[in-house]
């Protein structure tokens, strides 16, 4: 799926987003007209408590699930106006996706689940496990290629599924509490190298977290709150001074 011209404008904007779900016999509201706009290359992390919608806003912009309503245009692409296979296709080539709980396949080795996208890209084995090599020498696992992922240490893991996620090269990557299943100086390190790895290549990086601390790390942050994306203030985690933040549209 070529790309639209995107060199214009920003390069994430959320406008006017909607989402509700039906409890059984209650409807529940997560988003209710949340709109932001993030420029390219910008890591942005959001804040929230538990069910204010969080990662339903991850899996609206990554394509997996739709808004009941408005719009959200990644790179001059509007992926409100996708079908299921184009949103597929999006995400397949420009975004990855980092999870809490790491989602390797556990009967595939180290270097399979990291050249897995490019597979699924339609890149033939070898050259997918060569563009999967660099990313795990990136990440200090590459002697670690052919272990199995239970062999690993959750910190080990959460290296692996971030090169992973960054293997097809995407323009955005997405991670859900990606910390959230680690100690604190495992997780620190993990955000380290996350930050390093996104920053180097100029990608934008949109991290959901409980965290202030981990929020720290970003240029800027966002709060959650009744459906609404508004400003919020990173807490001093390691030191990292979050960049000024720019406007929140309303």
């Amino acid at each position: 799926m070529p790309l639209p011209d995107s060199s214009a404008g920003a390069f994430i904007r959320l406008i006017e987003l909607s989402k509700a779900y039906q409890e059984g016999d209650r409807r529940r509201v997560v988003l209710a007209g949340a709109s932001a706009e993030f420029d390219r290359g910008q890591f942005v992390a959001l804040l929230g408590r538990s069910g204010s919608g969080k990662s339903t806003l991850l899996n609206l912009v990554s394509g997996i699930d739709r808004a009941d309503a408005g719009q959200i245009w990644v790179a001059g692409q509007e992926l409100t106006a996708l079908g299921e296979r184009e949103r597929t296709l999006f995400r397949r080539r420009y975004i990855g996706f980092i999870f809490q709980f790491f989602n390797l396949i556990p009967t595939l080795t180290v270097m399979e689940n990291v050249a897995l996208p490019e597979e699924l890209g339609g890149a033939a084995p070898r050259a997918a496990r060569r563009a999967a090599e660099p990313l795990l020498d990136a990440v200090g696992l590459l002697d670690r290629a052919d272990a199995y992922p239970d062999r690993l240490s959750g910190g080990e893991q959460q290296r692996v599924a971030i090169a992973r996620a960054l293997v097809h090269d995407p323009l955005l990557v997405l991670a859900d509490e990606p910390t959230g299943n680690l100690d604190e100086t495992t997780g620190q390190a993990i955000l380290a190298l996350l930050d390093r790895l996104t920053r180097q290549a100029g990608k934008n990086l949109l991290m959901v977290t409980h965290s202030p601390e981990s929020a720290s790390w970003a240029d800027r942050v966002l709060q959650l709150h009744r459906g609404r994306l508004q400003p919020a203030a990173a807490a001093a985690g390691n030191g990292r001074a979050p960049a000024p933040q720019a406007a929140v549209h309303r």
